[in-house]
């Protein structure tokens, strides 16, 4: 053997020696997936988003005292509110969550979101503890929209912890049908209105306030509800078909007929695109107009001559069809809401 190729072995010997002791290499980052909601330790869905769930804590500083420097230290911990973003494959769990916020159930829950690369693998989970519904979104409905719409729900979790998670995301979520929300399928029906040429409802958002007991010596702050809050809706239609909108108007606002007996209820329905599946039902109670004029109009526009209206509602119920709903609650049928049934497909 000659003598290069001697050397030529020797050093191969050598380094591959060194590679079977050197170090493993560090955790690979991964690409994000998935995040996996729970409530109450079982799977209700993958979420569209989620973000917020931050820990973090304020910085005090002590002027006082005989050194040059300003001495820091940090307060008790805060914990964010969580934004969630869902469309209507959830399981049932998490829509009697929301409707339960609605009224004065109020509901304490735990629960987490786990993240999961593509491969459905879990990477962390950050889990929450006596969490309250504080804001739940509606999207705007909208007549001409192509692109899928989705409920934002935001969480005010007392506590919250990161843990490292590890296996495959699973559970029932995969026996839950799936079902797309797009904004141009809905159904508004309002007592004794023409609601055939709704083609816009601004999106809306039903609050509830929180009060933080930070008083004593707890390390985590307790967290309490306070008043729950319906907003206003606002509701653009083609003027063709206001005039009913318009008397009221008169008689509630103009002629001062506004008692209880003068207001009115309804109903919104959510539909899947093919405008036979009740995805959900928010109905409206104690309605009143306050509100109605001629939308933006430019010469020789080729465009439908619209009129929007501004009700206030001092009450709402959210209804969830689909994968939990009981008997009959999805479908097309008239809800006991309104008297005089007038339908708009988007």
């Amino acid at each position: 053997m000659s003598h290069a190729k001697l050397i030529s072995l020797t050093a191969m010997g050598i380094l591959l020696a060194l590679a079977s002791v050197s170090p493993a290499p560090p955790d690979r980052s991964y690409v994000s997936g998935d995040s996996m909601m729970t409530l109450d330790g079982k799977n209700v869905g993958f979420v569209k988003s989620v973000e917020g769930g931050a820990i973090t804590a304020e910085v005090i500083n002590e002027p006082a005292g005989p050194s040059y420097f300003t001495k820091k230290h940090i307060g008790q911990p805060r914990y964010e509110d969580f934004t969630v973003q869902v469309g209507f494959s959830m399981s049932k769990t998490l829509y009697e969550w929301i409707a339960g916020s609605w009224t004065n159930k109020i509901e304490r829950r735990n629960g987490s979101f786990i993240a999961a690369d593509q491969n459905l693998q879990a990477q962390s989970e950050r889990k929450f503890f006596n969490a309250m519904i504080t804001e739940t979104t509606i999207p705007a409905m909208d007549s001409s929209s192509k692109e899928p719409g989705y409920i934002t729900v935001k969480l005010a979790p007392e506590t919250i912890r990161v843990e490292k998670a590890g296996g495959k995301v699973s559970g029932e979520f995969g026996k839950i049908e799936q079902k797309v929300f797009l904004p141009a399928s809905f159904r508004l029906q309002i007592d004794g209105l023409d609601c055939t040429k709704v083609s816009y409802i601004d999106s809306f958002t039903v609050k509830r306030t929180v009060v933080t007991d930070d008083i004593g010596d707890a390390r985590d702050y307790a967290k309490d509800p306070g008043k729950l809050v319906f907003p206003n809706i606002k509701v653009t239609l083609a003027e063709s078909t206001a005039q009913s909108w318009l008397a009221w108007h008169e008689s509630f606002v103009v002629q001062g007929k506004n008692d209880e007996m003068a207001e009115k209820s309804g109903v919104l329905t959510l539909l899947s695109p093919n405008q036979q599946t009740v995805l959900a039902r928010i109905n409206f109670f104690n309605m009143g107009i306050f509100s109605i004029g001629a939308d933006k109009t430019e010469a020789n526009a080729d465009q439908i001559r619209r009129v929007t209206a501004e009700l206030y509602v001092e009450r709402m119920e959210f209804e969830a069809g689909g994968e939990g709903a009981e008997p009959g609650s999805t479908g097309t049928t008239t809800p006991p809401a309104t008297t005089k049934p007038a339908v708009r497909r988007g």
